[in-house]
């Protein structure tokens, strides 16, 4: 007989234990309180899709993209207040246009910036250029940011700032990560001024800075 009570009483605590698991998706919370949980964006993912999480601000950001292979988020916020930021060394360099290579692409192109650049491009003799600036960055408890890319930025707009979400400042231009030769990308959120697309802008300009950085999960 105590046996059969102390069987029925651990499956009770087992089953309670279960209930009150904070990352198990609870229906009666917010997504973001869920997220602020614990529970994996995987699990957000399949009961309300990944577009309920779009715009939400966590993590330091705003989420805007939701990585299916890895389960990963990337989250983004503005860093414009802080001023316009130079491009650093100009040199020819092919970047990534992809979701989630805005890490890689910062990191080439600060690399890139360590290399004598007088020859074939201009060299900016400094260390406060963008890309440096952002990669040696601390910023809402995160120091793990990047530029982030092309399609991302694309991304972002659609997924966050078309919606009415977010930070991000209509009013400047913002540098991206992906860059073709000589030429880098740069994108503006005014859609009726540049149309809400990337566009190929000039190293020669001073722009402002939208920050970057990825989630990790493991699925």
């Amino acid at each position: 007989m105590k046996k059969i009570l102390f069987v029925l009483v651990c499956l009770s605590l087992t089953s309670c234990n279960i209930d009150d698991d904070p990352t198990i998706y609870n229906l009666d919370i917010s997504v973001l309180e869920n997220l602020n949980n614990g529970v994996p964006p995987s699990n957000v993912v399949q009961i309300v899709g990944a577009e309920a999480m779009f715009g939400l601000e966590f993590a330091g950001g705003f989420i805007f993209h939701y990585e299916e292979e890895d389960g990963s988020l990337i989250v983004a916020t503005d860093y414009s207040q802080f001023g316009n930021f130079a491009w650093g060394d100009v040199f020819n360099l092919d970047t990534s246009v992809e979701i989630g290579s805005g890490d890689e692409n910062t990191q080439l192109i600060v690399q890139g910036n360590l290399a004598d650049n007088s020859l074939e491009g201009i060299e900016f003799g400094g260390d406060d250029y963008s890309f440096k600036h952002v990669s040696d960055l601390n910023y809402n408890g995160f120091d793990d940011w990047f530029i982030p890319s092309r399609n991302s930025m694309t991304a972002i707009y659609e997924n966050i700032h078309s919606q009415g979400l977010g930070n991000f400042d209509e009013n400047i231009i913002y540098w991206s990560s992906t860059k073709i030769g000589y030429n880098p990308y740069v994108m503006g959120f005014n859609f009726d001024s540049w149309g809400g697309e990337p566009f190929l802008g000039s190293c020669a300009s001073q722009n402002g800075l939208m920050i970057a950085r990825k989630v990790l999960y493991s699925n």
